[in-house]
């Protein structure tokens, strides 16, 4: 019987198939990778809305390591009036701010602390007042200036978001997921949601965020910005958005119109907070709130007052980039 592999006579030897060169195709697609990120980030870096938020003056403090100041305003001006009904934010003229976080980070790790908008402090010339109306005051050059002033921190970096912008970025990236420990319903601020862990999309999540309907109120609230922002940051690094086009496109496509920079600050400068946020979540990362002295009023408006020897030991730490002292934390 004939050998079926033999092969007939005369006929020449099949070639070998060529081997795939698998590391020459990585290195393509890493390429092609590498030249579509930068040219979304040279974009968006073109696309961004500045703002002179920090200015030289005679004293200003100098501190180690990098200072973000983290604005969440609550102007309504990126809303029509249809979004300001569906969002439940009013109408109300003017701008301050709703949400005021300053994150540090350095070789002692990274620390997010909320400031409260009705700090008591001085604002430069304007008296005492709430820190809030610093922004209403001056703008964005005024508050940093009055959070340098009161923390003795260099404020080297500046973000700033609206109710809209907020709202978008949220849904850009699907939504972000957290678990709520017990029913929330607040009419003021447009929540309603059941207890567990769940997905909240922008409205929703803007009305957690904005929320005082709860046993303490601002603390609450600011607990609240604090772990939702870090949990946004790492949806927004996360595999599910960045190889995902139908959520990669939008989010490049809603962060011109959300955010506000200061001056000097770049998209690199914006993917280095973000890595930042996913820190707070390590062994090295801190969340918290200044150190708070008492609750009282100041012409009939309720205030806060920083417990002013904590704050001290606390700000200097960071300053110092050094660990916050147990003696310093509320």
């Amino acid at each position: 019987m004939p050998d079926p592999a033999a092969r007939p006579a005369g006929r020449p030897p099949a070639p070998p198939r060529p081997r795939p060169n698998w590391g020459r195709r990585l290195f393509i697609a890493l390429l092609v990778l590498l030249v579509a990120v930068i040219g979304i980030g040279g974009y968006l870096d073109t696309r961004l809305t500045r703002t002179a938020a920090q200015s030289d003056y005679q004293g200003r403090p100098e501190s180690s390591g990098t200072n973000w100041l983290i604005v969440g305003s609550d102007s309504r001006a990126d809303l029509t009036e249809q979004q300001e009904q569906q969002l439940t934010t009013g109408n109300a003229a003017g701008q301050r701010t709703d949400t005021i976080m300053l994150l540090h980070t350095g070789s002692a790790g990274t620390t997010l602390v909320s400031l409260p908008r009705d700090s008591f402090l001085s604002i430069p010339g304007h008296g005492r007042n709430k820190l809030n109306a610093a922004y209403a005051f001056g703008g964005s050059k005024l508050l940093v200036k009055t959070v340098e002033q009161a923390t003795g921190l260099r404020i080297d970096h500046y973000a700033e978001i609206g109710f809209g912008g907020f709202v978008g970025v949220v849904d850009a990236v699907g939504g972000v997921d957290m678990c709520i420990p017990s029913a929330m319903k607040d009419p003021k601020a447009g929540l309603n949601v059941k207890a567990g862990c769940q997905e909240l999309d922008g409205q929703t999540a803007l009305g957690y965020v904005r929320t005082r309907a709860t046993p303490r109120a601002d603390l609450d609230r600011m607990q609240h910005q604090r772990e939702f922002l870090s949990a946004l940051m790492a949806r927004v690094l996360s595999p599910a958005t960045l190889v995902n086009p139908f959520r990669l496109v939008p989010l490049v496509q809603s962060i011109p119109g959300a955010l506000t920079v200061g001056t000097e600050d770049h998209v690199w400068n914006l993917a280095w907070l973000a890595l930042a946020m996913r820190q707070l979540s390590g062994p090295d990362g801190k969340t918290t709130t200044v150190p708070i002295g008492s609750l009282g009023t100041s012409g009939g408006s309720s205030v806060v007052r920083w417990d002013t020897t904590k704050a001290k030991q606390f700000f200097t730490a960071l300053a110092n980039d050094e660990a916050i002292p147990k003696s310093a934390e509320n």
